[in-house]
């Protein structure tokens, strides 16, 4: 699913494109993608200009003008890509918001992400559950977060509570990055380590922000554009390909219902 760089390269692709731009229309194929329900949901976004384009952990926000906003939640396989006026929609798109000018699409193959309409983002239930972002911690905070906690350190990355907008592929780069096994107990990290780790996770994310992201299903940025950060993968997805450090077999396992990459030798 698209993580935090993935929707970060959304955010930006999208903005300059669609601020300041009106929803005059909205198509829909697939009503349960609208929450809380398409007339609602109508009735908050129409005629509104769109304001600008936040993010917040995995999640897209468009603020409307003069009020309200859309929460994008993209889930597994969630798209939102704009077209010129004329141009063909993605394939499995399921939802268009037309402007005064172009198109904003909603695709997904697998029909698990949802737009939503609301009306007070303060108030908004899991955005307010959000842990801060690696950005926004400091080394003395990223300890504190880890201290106490027996979880292993994956599991409670992966944790959005703790900290929003990791998952399984940055979760898993930054622990090679960083000589970290990813079923180490998170409370048996020293300073130094933690330290090394937040850093590790700032760069790998700076990294692929600056990419474009990973794609490695059916990702796309704002344009219809694929990532290319999955090219400097060092164990996503290279089960039994050789480390790229030490040549040992890259191995697999699964942690917290996740499948985890990770190298035996290097990460202890």
């Amino acid at each position: 699913m698209p993580e935090l760089p993935e929707v970060e390269t959304i955010r930006r692709t999208l903005s300059p494109l669609v601020l300041g731009r009106r929803i005059e229309a909205l198509e829909v194929g697939l009503p349960k993608l609208l929450l809380p329900d398409p007339q609602t949901f109508r009735r908050l976004v129409l005629k509104r200009e769109i304001s600008s384009l936040e993010r917040k952990g995995k999640y897209l926000i468009l603020k409307l003008s003069p009020s309200n906003a859309i929460i994008v939640h993209f889930k597994l396989t969630g798209q939102l890509v704009y077209l010129p006026d004329g141009a063909s929609p993605p394939r499995y798109t399921h939802l268009r918001l037309v402007l005064d000018e172009g198109v904003l699409a909603y695709a997904d193959l697998r029909q698990f992400g949802r737009l939503e309409a609301v009306k007070d983002l303060e108030d908004h239930p899991q955005l307010n559950a959000l842990g801060p972002e690696p950005f926004f911690l400091d080394e003395e905070g990223f300890w504190a977060l880890l201290k106490g906690k027996r979880r292993p350190i994956k599991a409670l990355l992966l944790d959005q509570k703790v900290i929003a907008g990791l998952g399984n592929i940055y979760v898993d780069e930054s622990l090679f990055r960083a000589g970290i096994h990813p079923r180490r107990p998170a409370h048996e990290l020293s300073f130094p380590e933690a330290a090394c780790l937040l850093e590790t996770i700032k760069a790998v994310l700076e990294e692929a922000i600056a990419t474009g992201g990973s794609s490695v299903r059916n990702y796309v940025d704002g344009e219809g554009r694929s990532g290319r950060f999955q090219e400097r993968h060092q164990v996503y997805g290279r089960r039994g390909k050789p480390c790229p450090r030490c040549g040992t077999p890259i191995a697999y396992t699964t942690l917290s219902n996740r499948g985890t990459h990770f190298c035996p030798n290097c990460q202890k």
